[in-house]
């Protein structure tokens, strides 16, 4: 029998190897499934429906917007081969086809990107976006960008060029144009417009690969409760780190620290999932165990007022009920004062931000005067009265979210010092955004926040051409029913004149408009709170409207 010896080194070489290998593999893939908790189910998971950030910042692990903000807050191609230039020739002025200046804006595609199901990202796909958003019976959100567009013209599969009916400063982005697949939704459109919101694929059919185009793709929804999102085989991207995001959603915010705390859940989602007062005091508990990152940001929350119910109409009461409000006292004592008073729509982060705007301070004394202007009288219980009906007003907000039933609870008080009854009724965020909310359904005030993109000009909140109806499908944000010609003026007019001192005279005309017409009550700004495992890595906060969870694939969990 041969007897083969073998030096001990050389046995301990591979194995030292192997084992070198198998730490950087548990560096780079050691948790397989990553759990992220979040406040709110989403209504739909189709891109172009219902602007609610629960759903924005679950697509956004399975899809890409051609372009975007990153966290540097500068425009950058997701799905285009670069941005659009007046000086290269992909941006041109024109004339529209009905005599107005318009503009030629030249994109191209990722030549490389793929739906899930393998089938290219092409033009087509563009097509069938603007002509489902155009359709008034649609009821797409950003339905006015489409209405823009003129004609597409094309040059092979993936470059094409957008022939605007009206010139616009913010050329670069184009966020609204969502792609759609054509080799699935386009059947489906075709059964009839009105009827398609109901009937697209991503509510019915929303594991179908060949929906997305991401990192990931949606595995499996288990309505209300948890969306679960695989790798996508056919990304063309950098691969993901994690084979598994599971959204869980916990709608009472209170229980989310608990969940996170049981291991039930990984993460918290910045985005959507601890309000500030509740961050801090898990950061003074709980730092050594977790990261707790706050990013301040374009985040504001407000009362949308609904200017058809005829008490809201008067803008007495509308000022009453802002000057009878302490919201600097909200801010110092639940939110120890990281989340600032809002006295417009506009974030002084902003570069737009203007300081000339209207500020109005807690005076209740100047309050119940402008009540009393408006006819409404102290009656019985020290609610006031006009014509034998009660100064009252529903108050509604997302059931569960402790912070604003907080602040909710906070407003009646005060509101009920000046004689205004306030009625608290909340409803689940599915139902509130989804119904309430989008179809104008709310008969008081609506707290909610607006997330905006940076300069972003508010048209589809504040435009009265915005205001949703059945009669245009419930298309547009403008979910208060504003209308001011000289908002609608200054809106347009910000689109279009791009001289910097144009643009500053326009910006604080409308800031100052907003803070005297208060077509929504401003409370403050959020500040983003992500509550992180201390082995996430590569997570970077934006603080606008474009979502941490765009560039998941940069996340990776290391041991």
């Amino acid at each position: 029998m041969r007897i083969v010896t073998v030096s001990r080194q050389a046995l301990l070489l591979p194995f030292l190897f192997l084992a070198a290998i198998l730490a950087l593999t548990s560096v780079t893939y050691a948790k397989e499934r990553l759990t992220i908790g979040i406040s709110q189910f989403p209504s739909t998971l189709h891109p172009a429906f219902d602007s609610m950030l629960a759903k924005s910042y679950t697509i956004a692990l399975a899809r890409r917007p051609i372009t975007a903000y990153g966290p540097d807050w500068k425009p950058r191609c997701m799905l285009c081969t670069g941005l659009p230039d007046l000086a290269n020739g992909t941006a041109a002025y024109e004339t529209a086809e009905n005599g107005d200046p318009g503009m030629a804006v030249t994109f191209e595609l990722d030549p490389k990107a793929v739906w899930g199901d393998g089938v290219p990202v092409t033009i087509k796909d563009v097509i069938l976006a603007w002509e489902i958003g155009k359709d008034p019976k649609s009821g797409i959100d950003s339905a006015e960008l489409y209405r823009r567009i003129d004609r597409i013209d094309t040059d092979g599969d993936k470059r094409f060029t957008l022939h605007l009916n009206k010139r616009t400063c913010d050329f670069k982005n184009i966020a609204g144009l969502t792609l759609l697949p054509d080799h699935l939704e386009r059947a489906i459109f075709q059964e009839g417009s009105e009827g398609y919101r109901r009937r697209t694929a991503y509510d019915t059919d929303p594991t179908n690969p060949g929906l997305w185009h991401g990192p990931y793709r949606v595995e499996r929804v288990t309505a209300p409760r948890e969306i679960l999102l695989v790798r996508n085989d056919a990304w063309w991207g950098t691969p993901p780190h994690f084979d598994e995001i599971l959204i869980k959603v916990v709608e009472n915010t209170a229980a989310l620290s608990a969940n996170i705390l049981s291991g039930d859940i990984d993460m918290i989602s910045g985005e959507l999932g601890l309000n500030i007062d509740q961050a801090l005091s898990f950061e003074k508990r709980y730092a050594d165990r977790f990261q707790i990152l706050f990013k301040p940001g374009l985040i504001y929350e407000h009362l949308d007022v609904m200017q058809d119910n005829p008490i809201l109409a008067d803008a007495r009461v509308r000022k009453a009920l802002i000057l009878g409000a302490d919201r600097e006292a909200i801010s110092a004592r639940l939110f120890e004062g990281r989340q600032p008073v809002a006295h417009s729509n506009v974030n002084p982060l902003d570069a737009v931000h203007s300081e000339e705007t209207p500020r109005h301070s807690f005076d209740p004394e100047t309050a119940a005067a402008l009540l009393e202007e408006a006819g409404w009288h102290v009656g019985a219980g020290g609610i006031r009265q006009k014509d034998g009906q009660p100064l009252a007003i529903d108050l509604m907000t997302t059931a569960g979210n402790k912070t604003r039933e907080l602040v909710q609870q906070v407003l009646q008080s005060q509101w009920r010092e000046i004689g205004i009854q306030a009625t608290i009724r909340n409803e689940p965020a599915q139902v509130f955004f989804g119904e309430t909310v989008s179809k104008r359904k709310f008969d008081g005030l609506a707290m909610f926040a607006w997330i905006s993109s940076p300069e972003s000009i508010p048209r589809t909140t504040l435009h009265s051409d915005m205001i949703p109806s059945e009669e245009n499908g419930w298309t547009g944000q403008n979910y208060t029913g504003y209308s001011s010609p000289k908002m609608d003026q200054v809106i347009d007019d910000l689109e279009v004149k791009c001289d910097p001192a144009d643009q500053e005279r326009l910006w604080t005309e409308m800031q100052s408009l907003y803070a005297t017409d208060l077509p929504a009550i401003p409370l403050y700004f959020r500040a983003n709170t992500h509550i992180l495992p201390k082995q996430l890595r590569g997570l970077t906060p934006t603080g606008h409207q474009y979502p941490s969870t765009l560039w998941v694939e940069d996340w990776r969990w290391e041991e």
